[in-house]
């Protein structure tokens, strides 16, 4: 039962007022702080989705709109399809299924260029818990990617439990985070040689 709430006394504005920036998210890091602090955390922060039945441009404008270079893609039933980034929509797959397939670049849906989730490579957040944020510079290094996602595990079922980006270890660090892509399956490396 609610009981009797006082309202709080409010005042108006004067003067010069300045807004008050986020502070905690963006700090500056080393590599030795704990990878926690430069996780982007599904417990914290709402994670950004898109349906894997949208067009790539959707996609594209929901990456602009959030300032994000990765989108979690999901099916039907809200589950992790796949993962679109900026690096996909703006690379060769869309040309050559344009090409392929004698579509406009506005049919490419996000499924066709998505990485899905049997190709996706995740990271323990038991591992992550203990980890230091050089330990993620060199998974990200080591397997030539733009991003790393952390998965945990609750009563017994895999959740995605955040993400690591290259772009935002960089700015936290104040130092570039070089990733080469790295082909990580034969697959892969013929798509590479065909370029």
């Amino acid at each position: 039962m609610l009981r009797n709430y006082q309202a709080l006394p409010a005042s108006g504005l004067r003067g010069a007022i300045e807004i008050v920036e986020p502070q905690g998210r963006e700090r500056t890091v080393t590599a030795e702080d704990p990878a926690l602090e430069v996780m982007t955390d599904f417990q914290r922060v709402h994670p950004i989705t898109i349906s894997h039945h949208a067009t790539m441009e959707c996609a594209l404008q929901v990456m602009n709109d959030h300032r994000v270079h990765l989108l979690l893609a999901t099916n039907e039933r809200g589950h992790l399809a796949g993962i679109i980034t900026s690096t996909d929509i703006e690379g060769e797959k869309p040309v050559r299924l344009v090409q392929e397939r004698g579509i406009r670049r506005g049919e490419v849906l996000v499924s066709d260029i998505m990485t899905p989730i049997e190709r996706i490579e995740v990271l323990d957040m038991d591992d992550v818990r203990c980890a230091r944020v050089g330990h993620v510079v060199a998974t990200l290094k080591a397997v030539g990617r733009q991003h790393a996602m952390i998965v945990d595990y609750r009563n017994g079922a895999m959740k995605v439990r955040g993400l690591f980006s290259a772009s935002q270890l960089a700015r936290q660090l104040g130092a570039l985070v070089e990733t080469p892509q790295i082909a990580r399956s034969f697959a892969e490396v013929e798509e590479m040689l065909a370029h």
